[in-house]
C-alpha cells in the first residue's frame, strides 16, 4: 500500500504527486474497453504529461559539454601524474612522438603544454636539452590567483588580512605539536638575521627576514597544505608591509624581542602563550598599517614584485 507519509519524507512534492499519479494508473480495476488507437496519446505527449507533474528524469540529466581536444590532452597529463606514471622531473616525450601518441596536431598539443605552464604543471625549457618537464609543485600560481582575486574585488583586504590571522593561529597550534628541533633551529637563525638587519638599518631586508619566518613556521607544522595557504598569503600581505616601510621608513619596534618570546613558548610546546603572542603582533602590525591607508590600497598588493621579494 502506497504511504504518502512515507513518501513524504525526504521527497519532493512534485515527486510525490508523481508518485500517486503512477500509482491510481496502474491500479488493479475492472478491464476498461479497449481505446482506440486514435485515440491513445503520443510517446511525445505521455512523456510531457509525466514532466508536467514534475518527474525527477526532467530534471536529473544535464546537458553535456564536450571538452575541447587540448583539455583533454591536459587531462590525460593530470591522470598520469595522479596515477604516478609521471613525477617531478620527469621529461615529456618530443612534441612530434607525444602528438603523434595522442592523435593530435602539434598545434593542439602546444596548446595543451602552455596551459599545463600556466597552471603550474609543467616547466617548459628551450634549446638542445630543452622539452616540457613536470614541474615541481610550489606556490606562485596560488599567489597569482590570490591578487587575481583580489583585483576582480572577490576577495577584499580586509578579508586576507582576517583570514592570515585565523590561518596562523591554526599554524602555532600544530607547529607545538609537530615542530623539530632542526625547524626551531631555523627560526632561532631567522631571529638572529632579522636582529642584524634591524641594527645596520636595513629595514627592508627586514620585511624579507618577516616573510621567511612565517614560511619556516608553517613548514614547521608539517602540513604542505597549510604551509602552501600561508605562504600565498604572507606573500601578499608582506607587500603592504613592505610599501608602508619603504614610504615611512617606520617599522615594528622590538620585532627580534617579540620573536624570542614566541620561539620560547613554541619550544615549550605552550600554545596559549604562542598563539596569544603571536596574535597580539599581528593586531599590532594591522594597527600600523591602517595608520596609512595607502599602504593598504589595492594597487599595493597588485603591483610588480618589490626588491628582495619573489613572485
Amino acid at each position: 500500500m502506497f504511504s504518502l507519509r512515507k513518501a513524504q519524507k525526504g521527497a519532493s512534492i512534485e515527486w510525490v504527486i508523481h508518485l500517486i499519479i503512477h500509482r491510481m494508473s496502474t491500479k488493479s480495476s475492472p478491464r476498461a474497453p479497449q481505446r482506440s488507437r486514435a485515440a491513445s496519446p503520443s510517446r511525445r505527449e505521455r512523456v510531457s504529461d509525466h514532466r508536467a507533474v514534475g518527474s525527477p528524469a526532467a530534471s536529473t540529466f544535464k546537458p553535456i559539454h564536450t571538452r575541447r581536444t587540448f583539455e583533454e590532452i591536459c587531462e590525460r597529463i593530470r591522470e598520469q601524474l595522479a596515477l604516478g606514471v609521471l613525477k617531478p622531473g620527469d621529461k615529456l616525450p618530443a612534441e612530434r612522438e607525444l602528438a603523434q601518441q595522442l592523435g593530435v596536431s602539434r598545434n593542439v598539443l602546444r596548446e595543451a603544454l602552455r596551459s599545463l605552464e600556466m597552471a603550474g604543471v609543467l616547466r617548459l625549457q628551450k634549446g638542445v636539452k630543452g622539452g616540457a618537464f613536470i614541474q615541481q609543485g610550489d606556490t606562485r600560481r596560488m599567489n597569482e590567483v590570490m591578487r587575481d582575486m583580489l583585483s576582480l574585488g572577490t576577495i577584499s583586504v580586509r578579508e586576507l588580512s582576517e583570514a592570515r590571522v585565523h590561518v596562523l593561529d591554526l599554524v602555532v597550534q600544530l607547529a607545538c605539536a609537530n615542530a623539530r628541533r632542526a625547524d626551531l633551529d631555523a627560526l632561532e637563525a631567522n631571529i638572529e638575521r632579522t636582529e642584524l638587519a634591524t641594527k645596520e638599518g636595513r629595514l627592508l631586508d627586514r620585511v624579507e627576514c618577516s616573510r621567511e619566518f612565517y614560511k619556516l613556521l608553517a613548514a614547521s607544522t608539517g602540513n604542505k597544505v597549510i604551509a602552501m595557504i600561508v605562504d600565498s598569503v604572507t606573500e601578499i600581505h608582506m607587500r603592504f608591509v613592505y610599501a608602508k616601510v619603504a614610504s615611512s621608513g617606520v617599522a615594528m619596534a622590538r620585532l627580534a624581542e617579540k620573536r624570542r618570546q614566541f620561539l620560547a613558548a613554541l619550544s615549550e610546546r605552550n600554545v596559549d602563550l604562542a598563539s596569544r603572542l603571536l596574535r597580539s603582533h599581528l593586531e599590532s602590525v594591522q594597527r600600523m598599517l591602517e595608520q596609512d591607508p595607502g599602504a593598504m590600497s589595492l594597487h599595493v598588493a597588485l603591483a610588480d614584485v618589490q626588491p628582495g621579494m619573489r613572485r
